[in-house]
């Protein structure tokens, strides 16, 4: 199997469904409606809610959901084989993850920009509201510490790759600056700046890695998890148009450059697929993996498909961003679908390597030594990229390997191995930490909306001291995850507490549709919901019973069944409400009525 076939068939498949199934979604089943005030424009007050150029929100929500998932999870499922991914990846953007970004995105929006507990306070019950909330602080928490893992584990002790990323803060800044009181509303100008000065960045850091301030950029795991957890900490306190948006839409550029440079590679050198289609460890025991394809590679697998976390951002940030309601499509729906090229392309760049090179990086040594298997081009790629890469697992480094060794095959790139390999490594980082950011801010956002109801100040989004509080609180709970766990412990627990909050966030958006009096199109999310909720349910049962059970960790034991009970308990409630609704709302009555009364409350 040739890459570039996949890199054809997924192009004008993402297209396709863009054009007919986004825009039958947005015309027919939500009715967006160019019209409507929305909460940016209704409550601009200069810090959260902001009226944003269409491209710069894009740009910060598309940064903000592309983290490590659709980067690392990709690569971590090719042990099945490429195909499992492939089909969850093209089949699952379209028909469950787009989907679901699109529809909780526009239920925020008609919500006055709140939260998906807050909506689920307010469309489902009370008690679905507290639940969603408990399962989303689990999440985020799970989720900030799980990213930052990977991007400490990317960074140590690569002074070029910290130089580069943190570089990026100080530029974001300067263009956030620039574009409020320099030159307000230079878009353009500002972009050629700013994207000026991040490859400016790039091209410093083999200097900087070689030079004498190599020492001043060199971090241990521990140094870089606590100043990721202050950038966090910044990033959510401060007002949105200094560090967050700038910082987020110029590492767009870079990373769909990145992978569009990628696609042009795959397209140029036309790598083979070196792993078959499905691989022996399809039906579990894999080195990577321990259970089989179905259900695992399903929560391997979130972002790019279906990602609970995304509704946090899109009940989060962007909603109090949108200028207009027409943009949600592109915005919740395209956002999804480009965030699923780029995990098909990850996917390419990593089964293009030998599958034994693969499973040598992938694996711990002592689980590699079962396996049986003899590496071949192994050795001379640690030798290229002048690192040892084996025994590397947790798929940032044979993604950066796999990218690297496409790269170094177009004409002249070869002596550059080393380069691109550092190169790929940075682009990652500089993925996840947009994640970082935005994901910090949105639990500022949940835990002010929870404190306000101990401590009605909190509620205030103005109010400093609640700001400050409610910021360095939820850095404080994931920067001590990051420092007390790895990427094995945190990642499996992320992979099913993720899916579960999808399901969760379908089951909401489909009473939203329900209200709405668009029942006859539901089937658009419960049909995602019913097979996502089957998936995780039974993966969480097999890590709770097969995995943490046996190893007495009883933590991520409890956790998972926490998690499955709240979300057990929000589909029950929610399928008891849709028979109600059903029965009592005339169809697309409370599109003006039910859902208007929501806004005049929230006003």
């Amino acid at each position: 199997m040739n890459g570039i076939y996949l890199v054809i068939i997924a192009a004008l498949w993402l297209m396709f469904a863009y054009r007919i199934y986004g825009s039958f979604i947005a015309a027919k089943v939500l009715t967006l409606d160019e019209n409507r005030t929305t909460p940016a424009v209704r409550h601009n007050d200069g810090r959260d809610y902001v009226p944003t150029n269409k491209w710069v929100t894009f740009g910060h929500h598309f940064a903000a959901i592309a983290g490590a998932g659709p980067l690392v999870g990709p690569v971590i499922a090719a042990q099945f084989g490429y195909l499992p991914g492939t089909l969850w990846l093209l089949i699952g953007a379209v028909l469950a993850g787009a989907v679901h970004d699109m529809v909780i995105m526009f239920a925020s929006v008609r919500h006055d920009g709140l939260s998906v507990a807050e909506i689920a306070k307010q469309e489902v019950s009370k008690l679905s509201g507290f639940c969603t909330s408990i399962a989303v602080l689990f999440l985020l928490i799970i989720t900030l510490a799980g990213m930052a893992v990977v991007v400490a584990n990317a960074l140590y002790n690569s002074p070029w790759g910290a130089f580069t990323v943190g570089a990026t803060i100080p530029i974001a800044i300067f263009i956030g600056i620039y574009l409020r009181w320099l030159r307000p509303g230079k878009i353009q100008e500002a972009t050629v700046i700013g994207v000026t000065l991040v490859l400016l960045a790039v091209f410093v850091g083999p200097w900087v890695q070689h030079s004498a301030l190599a020492p001043y950029f060199t971090f241990s795991i521990k140094q870089l998890s606590i100043m990721l957890a202050i950038y966090g900490f910044f990033a959510a306190a401060l007002p949105v148009w200094l560090l967050l948006a700038p910082r987020d839409y110029l590492s767009t550029y870079m990373k769909i450059g990145t992978i569009a440079a990628l696609t042009l590679g795959i397209i140029l050198v036309r790598p083979d697929i070196h792993m078959p289609a499905f691989s022996q460890f399809v039906n579990g025991g894999g080195p990577v993996i321990g259970g089989p394809a179905w259900p695992f590679v399903f929560i391997t697998i979130a972002c790019g498909a279906l990602s609970g976390f995304h509704s946090l951002i899109s009940t989060g940030t962007t909603p109090k961003m949108l200028t207009n309601e027409k943009e949600i499509l592109p915005i919740g729906f395209g956002a999804m679908l480009v965030e699923s090229f780029i995990a098909l392309m990850a996917l390419i760049a990593a089964t293009s390597l030998q599958p034994a090179d693969y499973f040598a990086i992938n694996a711990a040594p002592a689980a590699f030594a079962k396996l049986g298997l003899q590496v071949q081009e192994l050795p001379a790629l640690a030798h290229m990229v002048g690192e040892d890469i084996a025994g590397r697992p947790g798929g940032a480094v044979s993604l950066a390997v796999g990218m690297a060794h496409i790269f170094s095959k177009l004409p002249g790139m070869e002596a550059l191995m080393s380069f691109w390999y550092h190169f790929c490594i940075m682009f990652e980082a500089l993925f996840i930490l947009t994640l970082i950011d935005a994901g910090t801010r949105v639990g500022r956002y949940l835990l002010q909306e929870m404190g306000g109801k101990i401590y009605k100040p909190l509620q205030n989004p103005n109010w400093w001291p609640g700001i400050i509080f409610t910021s360095a609180l939820i850095c404080c709970a994931w920067g001590y995850l990051v420092l007390q766990g790895n990427i094995s412990t945190i990642w499996p627990l992320f992979g099913v507490s993720n899916q579960l909050l999808g399901t969760l966030t379908l089951a909401i958006g489909t009473t939203v549709l329900f209200r709405m009096g668009r029942g006859r199109y539901a089937w658009v999310t419960i049909i995602p919901m019913i097979f996502l909720a089957t998936v995780t349910f039974t993966a969480d049962y097999m890590n709770i019973f097969n995995t943490y059970l046996p190893a007495k960790n009883y933590l991520l034991a409890g956790v998972s069944g926490i998690m499955f009970v709240l979300v057990i308990l929000v589909l029950v409630d929610s399928i008891q409400h849709w028979f109600k609704l059903a029965r009592t709302i005339p169809p697309d009555n409370a599109n003006e009525k039910q859902l208007k009364a929501a806004e005049v409350t929230n006003q």
